[in-house]
């Protein structure tokens, strides 16, 4: 081994043991500074946390103002999963998150993205926790915040695709000419696109303005210690492009035999990489409008009584005891108590069931589900974050700050990975300088950047959040909240599935499933009869059935009477003939003997079917069921 040899080798030994001294040595923690009962840190946010560990008390409010000095997707989220509270951080703003720690321990803290973290250090005794989330203007953890964060999510895709485009329209000749006549030997390709400064003018700008979101993020974070897939493309993607730089500018630097460039890989790379940036910045921002949806299903304005009077108020201002009067087709603005009217409800929203629910005087409402027949006043008793749906929101929420049993896992690989390759990577060209073929310091150094780019973790740290965030709010949206990621990970190994609500397997909407004559009557005649009774009636039972008679071709006539009863049913005088149809209650206030339907309607209800007694001219006729049928395809959804 000559002496060049010898000092390269001992290079590569000091250098790997600087960065391994770098990136493992203890990090110094920063101790929360105590003022009138509150403990405060501030944390800059620029390619990192600083400081990144924070030590505190158990028992004493903890307030970390965040000060993020930077924009991009990168870092425009804290999480703080064991405390399932998670935050935006709008670019260049200070967002202040203010938790009280119960247990002493070491809990981590991360971007959105799981690429940069921190810690809290947390000493005491065990006390009762708290966690609060605010902002220095003033906000709190509502739609605003949700506003600004879609916008933030737009501006990011917007810029993300322009660079994309970029990309794309600069490599796409450079990577034609190479693969063309490098990998496909076709000699039709000009030799000009092959000209060694014309790759450079094209890729350049790649390397530059496409690629700064990427750079701009692996700097930062070697300067913060936390090497992460950015320093590795960063590392790989510098020492690609200056070398081929060396050789484009001054080729006599190099031997002859080794003087390609590797211009097509910098611009594919870098490429490729904006490319799922770009697809997960559209995930996220799909993800966070699934919340939106959920946040916009609530009323925006309610009728209340105050001081005598009704007046409409946001719903914002409705506080518990307040009266407030629901018209039909409004929905319910609050949670509250029925104080006197009678209604059916739309509560598919909350409870999954299409059909909908009767309520009367004393029953409990739910907000943000319709109101469809009948009027009523209630009193308001949960409002704001306690409503029903305000906890929806907040378990989504939740659930997508949890972390996975498996992610502890990735997050702990990912710590030593990066370094790892720069391990590897130094190695690799020790090895190939001392051992390798001539030239030694050219095949050593585009061995050492192949390692860097090649392993590259893209997906190791930041697929399991993001699967996770993706899955808990693609769920919201299609009405399955997922409870937390150790609940979703856990899911593929159930092998009994118990499904008790309606609308999962069922079309969501009710159709007429019998219709059952007594006495010698027609079904024909007796559908026809009822479908009239019920034409003038909004309630979703009644419809089913006149929706049902029209498509048995019957002409279903006007009433010459009609008279709806909530709770009960309907009267109607029918092209002479008197009606009664509803259930047994109806038929005896009319001094009308249920008796021969009811054990027919016991039957159909034992199979899930929402029956209707029928009388005409005061005698029983038969009894009409309705229900929520199955999906064409439940059972083979079942059987998967």
């Amino acid at each position: 081994m000559t002496a060049l040899q010898l000092i390269v080798s001992g290079a590569g030994v000091v250098l790997i043991a600087l960065l391994a001294r770098f990136f493992f040595r203890a990090r110094p923690a920063s101790i929360a500074a105590e003022r009138d009962g509150v403990q405060e840190v501030r944390v800059t946010v620029k390619g990192g946390y600083s400081p990144d560990v924070i030590r505190a008390r158990t028992g004493v409010p903890l307030r970390i103002v965040f000060d993020r000095q930077e924009g991009g997707d990168c870092s425009s989220k804290v999480i703080f999963s064991d405390f399932a509270l998670s935050r935006f951080l709008a670019p260049f703003t200070q967002t202040t998150v203010e938790l009280t720690p119960s247990r002493p321990g070491t809990y981590g803290f991360a971007c959105g993205m799981n690429m940069i973290h921190g810690s809290l250090l947390i000493e005491g005794d065990e006390v009762a926790a708290t966690a609060e989330v605010t902002r220095d203007d003033g906000g709190d953890d509502g739609g605003d915040d949700e506003d600004v964060e879609a916008a933030t999510r737009r501006a990011e895709v917007a810029d993300l695709s322009r660079r994309l485009t970029v990309g794309t329209v600069l490599t796409a000749p450079v990577l034609f000419a190479v693969m063309g006549r490098d990998a496909f030997g076709f000699d039709w390709i000009p030799m000009w696109l092959m000209n060694h400064w014309l790759q450079f003018v094209l890729i350049a700008p790649v390397m530059g303005w496409v690629g700064w979101p990427i750079h701009r993020t692996g700097w930062l974070a070697l300067a913060h210690r936390a090497a992460d897939m950015n320093s590795l493309i960063t590392l790989g993607t510098v020492a690609a492009f200056g070398y081929s730089t060396v050789v484009t500018v001054a080729p006599r630097i190099v031997p002859a035999d080794v003087r390609d460039v590797y211009f097509e890989a910098v611009g594919v790379i870098i490429t490729l990489i904006l490319l799922g940036r770009l697809l997960e910045a559209r995930a996220k921002a799909g993800t966070g409008e699934a919340i939106r949806r959920l946040i916009g299903l609530q009323a925006r304005t309610a009728r209340v009584e105050r001081d005598g009077t009704t007046i409409e108020v946001p719903v914002e201002d409705v506080i518990a005891g307040d009266v407030v009067l629901v018209r039909p087709g409004e929905k319910v603005p609050v949670d509250g108590e029925i104080l006197d009217g009678q209604s059916s409800l739309d509560e598919s929203m909350v409870t999954g069931e299409s059909m909908p629910a009767t309520k009367l005087a004393g029953d409990v409402v739910i907000g943000s589900t319709l109101n469809q027949t009948g009027a009523f006043r209630m009193r308001a008793t949960k409002v704001g974050r306690d409503t029903m749906l305000a906890q929806i929101v907040r378990l989504v929420r939740q659930a997508q700050t949890s972390k996975a049993p498996i992610q502890r896992l990735a997050d702990a690989v990912a710590r030593w990975f990066v370094p790892a390759v720069l391990f590897i990577a130094i190695a690799t060209f020790v090895v190939w300088f001392d051992v390798g073929p001539s030239p030694a310091f050219t095949f050593a150094l585009v061995a050492a950047v192949a390692v860097l780019i090649i392993a590259c973790p893209c997906a190791l740290g930041i697929a399991t959040p993001l699967s996770i965030m993706v899955a808990t709010g693609k769920g919201a949206e299609a009405g399955v909240l997922i409870r937390s990621a150790e609940a979703l990970e856990t899911a593929h190994k159930l092998d009994v599935l118990i499904l008790d609500k309606t609308g999962t397997l069922t079309k969501g909407h009710p159709e007429l499933t019998d219709l059952v004559p007594v006495d010698g009557l027609d079904d024909t005649d007796l559908l026809a009869l009822v479908a009239a009774a019920e034409v003038r009636s909004e309630h979703p039972l009644a419809q089913a059935i006149v929706t049902a008679a029209r498509e048995r071709g019957i002409n279903v006539a006007d009433p010459d009477v009609f008279d709806s009863i909530t709770g009960k049913g309907v009267l109607a005088t029918v092209t002479g003939r008197r009606l009664h149809v509803g259930n047994a209650k109806l038929l005896e206030d009319a001094g009308i003997d249920p008796s021969p339907l009811t054990e027919i309607a016991a039957h159909l209800a034992g199979d899930g079917k929402t029956s209707m007694l029928i009388a005409i001219d005061g005698r029983a006729a038969g009894v009409v069921a309705v229900a929520d049928t199955l999906k064409d395809d439940a059972a083979a959804s079942v059987a998967m």
